[in-house]
């Protein structure tokens, strides 16, 4: 017996709750309100209204990473699309799978005020686009975006007429199987070639990418094999923690320690990484070594440093392999880790003593009593900004899913809508997430409300330097007034408490502890706002 026809709207909702999807970030208009109304009322999903539409996008973004699974946003047309292009742009760089349910404006009025050319909107970020083509196919475009955006690991915008909302469809429920990309390790000459130049290197490192994060266990047992040290990229930070020859982040945030090890070395075994700029120092940090690069992504492989051999596979099978290889040739250990100190290879120097402008902290202090201070357990989340760099080397987080930054697209302005993504994917852990004050402006303060109004255990360390720190150094630099970069802001820790959070202002060391104090009897969201001197916030590590 035919299914009975149901509102196109209603059908999104029921396609995206078969798909799985419990939780949709959005913010509502014409063309999506009774979709997302369908979604919470009539399937028993969750929907996280936002403040703006990008910050839906961003917060769709974190989820996924935090939850490893897909993200799920909508919004309305037009404008609603427009202010999504630089969330769009950063999910699409950073190879995050979501789906954006977009709405258009109608198929049958052309001069709509919000029309726009919307499939040409989104190409300009990268992320994919599928047409709601019409009514009778509602379900299949929404399976057909939900692959796409698990397949190509990019956010994938569902393009949807508003004059389709109410128009009526049988339900047919349909789902596409997911491929994933084969797991294998390859045989043959270019294995071989893999294999001779790791079993005559004298001095060899292993780096691991986002991408070979679940193969942690393979990659220490390769490690130890050879005796070789392990480093992450930036995204894997934490992969690696606990293991006594762990070098943590390779590149510019690199400590002196690991700077002199990599120095050292004769051959890179890379797992999951591209090997961007700020990973080699431009280049600089693998002059001289023979590369082995190991990616599911054959489009990674060579993207912005040819590798001397390369192998499209999975990442542990891959160093399983090695392994396997290195004991039939009977390849002694290197030896290399056994004049390293593992207490140095982590450890970043104090900042030099110096006076600071009176009412405010010292910031390198500052963030080490947080670290010791804050859950260990937390998420950590980081906007954009000069700060991030001494963050990012000195605030710890449990494991690389636990640590989410906002650096795709070199914007400022994204962590504090990430912060809210990240913990409504983990509701039980609390989120630390560190912003400026140009970044809290620009993006942040217009979402702390959200976080409010949900009851999210959210800590928001604000770092504020009263100016746009990477300009106004740059003028000091040269000797000129850096005045157009700095501003007077107002408090930051009475804005949050109007926006019904508990907001702290932190001018000495005492003042720190004295909040960390106070935030073990705090409910919901809290903001400290740290006050800087903005002539000894240390420059950025890139």
């Amino acid at each position: 017996m035919p299914a009975q026809p149901i509102h196109v709207y209603e059908a999104l909702a029921q396609a995206l709750t078969d798909h799985d999807v419990t939780t949709l970030f959005g913010l509502m208009g014409d063309a999506n309100l009774f979709m997302a109304d369908h979604f919470m009322r009539g399937c028993g999903g969750q929907f996280i209204p936002a403040a703006h539409e990008g910050s839906a996008v961003l917060m769709a973004s974190a989820y996924a990473q935090v939850s490893g699974g897909l993200g799920v946003a909508t919004i309305t047309h037009g404008p609603a699309l427009t202010n999504c292009v630089t969330a769009l742009t950063e999910a699409t760089r950073g190879r995050i799978p979501m789906v954006l349910l977009a709405g258009d404006t109608p198929t049958l009025n052309p001069r709509h005020l919000q029309s726009i050319d919307q499939r040409e909107v989104v190409k300009a970020t990268g992320a994919g686009f599928v047409q709601l083509r019409q009514p009778e196919t509602a379900t299949r475009d929404v399976a057909r975006a939900v692959y796409r955006a698990k397949a190509e690991r990019r956010p994938i915008v569902l393009n949807m007429p508003a004059d389709f909302m109410w128009q009526t469809t049988p339900y047919d429920p349909i789902q596409h199987t997911h491929f994933d990309t084969p797991a294998y390790a390859p045989e043959g000459p270019v294995l071989d070639e893999a294999v001779g130049m790791i079993a005559s290197a004298r001095r060899p490192m292993i780096l691991a990418g986002r991408g070979a994060i679940h193969a942690r266990d393979s990659l220490i047992r390769l490690a130890d094999r050879l005796e070789a040290p392990l480093a992450t990229t930036l995204k894997a930070k934490a992969l690696f923690t606990g293991h006594p020859y762990n070098l943590d982040i390779f590149g510019t945030l690199s400590t002196p320690a690991t700077y002199e090890v990599i120095a050292q070395s004769d051959c890179l075994i890379v797992f999951g990484a591209a090997l961007h700029d700020f990973t080699t120092d431009q280049g600089k940090l693998i002059a001289g070594k023979r590369i082995v690069q190991v990616d599911t992504n054959g489009h990674a492989i060579g993207h912005a440093v040819h590798p001397d051999a390369a192998l499209v596979a999975d990442a542990g099978l891959s160093a399983e392999n090695f392994i396997y290889w290195l004991d039939q040739a009977e390849i002694p250990a290197s030896g290399f880790t056994r004049d390293l100190d593992p207490q140095a290879l982590t450890h970043h120097p104090p900042e030099p003593t110096r006076a600071q402008a009176t009412g405010t902290v010292p910031y390198i202090p500052a963030l080490e009593r947080l670290e010791h201070a804050m859950p260990k357990d937390r998420i950590l989340v980081t906007d954009g900004g000069r700060f991030m760099t001494e963050v990012w080397c000195r605030i710890s987080a449990p494991d690389p899913q636990s640590f989410v930054a906002t650096v795709d697209f070199g914007s400022i302005g994204l962590g504090l809508q990430e912060g809210i993504g990240a913990a409504i994917a983990a509701p039980d852990r609390p989120v630390v997430m560190f912003t400026g004050d140009g970044g809290f402006m620009m993006g942040g303060i217009n979402e702390f409300n959200t976080a409010v109004r949900l009851g999210l255990n959210l800590t928001v360390i604000l770092c504020n330097d009263a100016a746009y720190g990477a300009e106004h150094i740059q003028f000091r630099d040269r000797k000129m007034d850096p005045g157009l970069t700095t501003f007077d802001w107002p408090s930051f820790a009475a804005t949050a408490t109007a926006l019904g959070g508990t907001g702290i202002e932190v001018r000495s060391l005492r003042e720190l502890d004295a909040a960390i104090a106070q935030l073990d009897g705090i409910k919901g969201p809290a903001l400290l706002e740290l006050h800087l001197d903005p002539d000894h916030v240390p420059r950025m590590r890139i």
